[in-house]
């Protein structure tokens, strides 16, 4: 999942950026409300972690100018602002969901994951393919009930895959939720972190298309 950070603290920005990263997320970060105006114009994220109160243009200017494009990438506005008004007002506005500070990191990334699996139309986080099974909430994966140990990236690219079982998904879409900015990236990584998947899981369910990308699920000539 890759995630945008809207955040003008600069310790809370940066803070939640490595714990995002270190969960396996591509986590990127802006710190005011034009630079965020700008970055959802232009490029694709997966969630917005909206602050409210920004320099330069409020988070809820941000969020209606986002929700008047017709976009409707989800957003968790994560602010100070507790009162019901703004609560009611932020929800009204197009956000998806709402988070006061100071939260627990485990509470954010359980809403990450909701949001998720609403965006994806499943009821369980759990994901399956054949007898391959992944748990994004304990980052537990086991293939024939054997638990079978990733590191972090494995884990999101075997994620991105198995979100879409069958879908070809390309080298530049699985960067993107590998791959904050500023991150340093080889340019062979992901065959490198498919070979190590397949050596690990086998590669009967792991496929690589010469030239478009790869998919989880059975072979597509099978």
């Amino acid at each position: 999942m890759r995630v945008l950070i809207v955040e003008d603290d600069t310790m809370i920005g940066e803070s939640l950026r490595e714990a995002l990263r270190g969960h396996g997320f591509a986590a990127d970060w802006v710190r005011d409300g034009r630079a965020a105006d700008a970055v959802l114009a232009t490029e694709r994220f997966d969630a917005v972690l909206l602050d409210l109160g920004l320099p330069q243009r409020s988070g809820m200017q941000v969020l209606t100018a986002l929700r008047g494009r017709s976009d409707m990438t989800p957003v968790i506005v994560v602010t100070a602002r507790d009162a019901l008004a703004d609560k009611v007002a932020g929800l009204d506005a197009g956000a998806d969901d709402y988070l006061v500070k100071p939260f627990e990191l485990d509470e954010l990334l359980a809403r990450l994951r909701a949001l998720g699996r609403r965006q994806a139309g499943r009821a369980s986080t759990v994901l399956e393919v054949a007898d391959l099974r992944l748990d994004p909430a304990t980052r537990e994966v086991s293939r024939g009930g054997r638990p079978v140990l990733l590191s972090a990236r494995e884990f999101a690219l075997l994620q991105a895959l198995m979100e879409r079982p069958g879908a070809i998904l390309s080298r530049a879409q699985l960067e993107d939720r590998l791959y904050g900015w500023g991150e340093e990236l080889e340019s062979n990584a992901i065959s490198v972190y498919m070979h190590q998947l397949r050596r690990k899981l086998g590669d009967d369910l792991l496929h690589t298309v010469r030239g478009l990308g790869y998919y989880a699920g059975p072979p597509k000539d099978a």
